[in-house]
């Protein structure tokens, strides 16, 4: 099958909408050419992206051994946070992967659960009723905080959080240049740019170097996930040196907390966008006392809650796209692919897709039905698929449901906004995420 293809010029002379947000131009490309096309990037580089499920399907679960995550990850995103779970490949990705994945068992979370709800309590108090505020920079405090907390639960998380914080938004920022104008990479590196971030990465490892040495040298158990780490063993019954751990708490930062802090935003903005919806939600959480429920129960009983936030999921997903480069010959469908293909997932075309939901630009809970979730799997990716999907799926569906439990419980929720904003850096953003918290009646609690 001939492949549609976008010219080095096109990719110039979109260059400056591309780095501000590449999603129009991509979506102008996909209707324009199909669910399947490339790019080329110059210098004899291209990408071919796509929007078609079953082909990301194929790549990420059913033919995922021949599928490793592409230099985009490995290598650029992986010079900053190293080479843990999101940036690895092969034996060494898998070997971490059996190591970390009972962290995050759903009994393991229960142990945490009381850090994670007051750690989520402290955050909320920061609403000011009756004042419209941008959520984004509370959710994303609180969801740092709250990998944070359940990271090193003991720990002064005052200025050292704040700095790590700081630094691993620095190293976002700096990458996502490099992405989008991999022309400029030249003048990246000359001008000291990619320098600076990596000192201030190195400063990030540093200071968890140093609360990791305190940890081992204490000899006390705080029931946290760093003592989880910490006491796993690989199957030769060794356990991971620092370096290693660091990479992993470098991974669970940016992909605990962005992720999250940006779908919980997303989901508020919408539930203040549609109040009809909003007070279903309100009925639910009225019918149980969040105090006297675990995590999981709480979980259990908030069906339509938890809808909520699926569907936010697919309408702006945190993690909006991902990659892949084949390291053997494989083909899907007519379309052959030669060793060493570079592919791009559209997670957020697929996501919106005509032929996969109707009315796709609509906040419709009701979609994630229970009876209609198989319906929709073979399309819906908010934590990935396959081996691969994202190992702290329930933490994160956990936290959210809490922390919008308790918001629509205590608030009704509105917004002088009409249309919601976003910015895709390496994961989705919201921009202008404006609300007003108008605190409940007594009575009507």
């Amino acid at each position: 099958m001939a492949i549609p293809k976008v010219s080095f010029f096109q990719v110039l002379k979109n260059a400056k909408r591309i780095l501000s947000n590449p999603l129009p131009f991509h979506h102008e490309n996909f209707e324009k050419h199909g669910d399947t096309f490339e790019v080329n990037l110059g210098f004899g580089n291209s990408v071919i992206f796509t929007r078609d499920a079953g082909f990301a399907k194929h790549m990420l679960q059913n033919q995922h051994r021949k599928y490793y995550k592409s230099p985009l990850q490995t290598k650029d995103l992986g010079k900053y946070i190293g080479n843990g779970l999101l940036t690895s490949n092969g034996e060494h990705w898998l070997r971490q992967r059996r190591l970390i994945q009972p962290a995050f068992y759903k009994k393991k979370i229960d142990v945490i659960a009381k850090t994670i709800r007051q750690t989520i309590q402290q955050e909320l108090s920061r609403v000011n009723p009756n004042a419209t505020m941008d959520i984004y920079p509370l959710m994303n405090d609180l969801a740092f905080k709250v990998v944070a907390k359940s990271l090193f639960s003991y720990t002064d998380t005052g200025h050292t959080m704040a700095r790590l914080q700081y630094i691993t938004e620095a190293a976002q920022k700096s990458l996502i240049k490099e992405i989008r104008q991999p022309y400029k990479r030249w003048w990246f590196t000359i001008s000291g740019q990619i320098k600076s971030t990596l000192t201030l990465t190195q400063e990030a490892r540093d200071i968890l170097n140093n609360i990791i040495d305190q940890r081992r040298k204490s000899k006390e158990t705080y029931d946290d996930l760093l003592d989880m780490l910490l006491s796993s063993k690989y199957e030769d019954g060794s356990a991971m040196d620092n370096e290693r751990l660091i990479d992993e708490i470098l991974i669970l930062f940016i992909a605990g907390h962005e992720t999250t802090s940006n779908a919980l935003s997303f989901c508020l903005s919408l539930l203040a966008l549609n109040p009809e919806i909003q007070d279903k939600v309100y009925e639910e959480v009225c019918a149980y006392n969040s105090q006297e429920l675990s995590l999981m129960e709480q979980f259990e009983r908030s069906k339509y809650t938890t809808q909520c936030i699926e569907e936010a999921m697919r309408l702006y997903p945190p993690a909006y796209f991902s990659d892949r480069v084949n390291i053997e010959n494989d083909e899907f469908k007519s379309l052959k692919l030669p060793k060493g293909t570079t592919i791009l997932i559209s997670f957020f075309e697929i996501h919106r897709h005509r032929d996969f939901w109707e009315n796709p630009e609509i906040f419709n809970p009701d979609r994630f039905e229970s009876d209609n979730k198989k319906e929709y799997s073979d399309w819906y990716f908010p934590f990935g698929a396959g081996p691969r999907m994202c190992v702290g799926s329930n933490f994160a569906m956990y936290e959210m449901i809490y922390v919008i439990s308790e918001l629509v419980r205590k608030y009704k929720i509105s917004t002088p906004i009409s249309k919601i904003e976003i910015k895709p850096l390496i994961t989705l953003k919201p921009v202008n995420a404006f609300i007003k918290f108008e605190k409940r009646d007594i009575l009507e609690q």
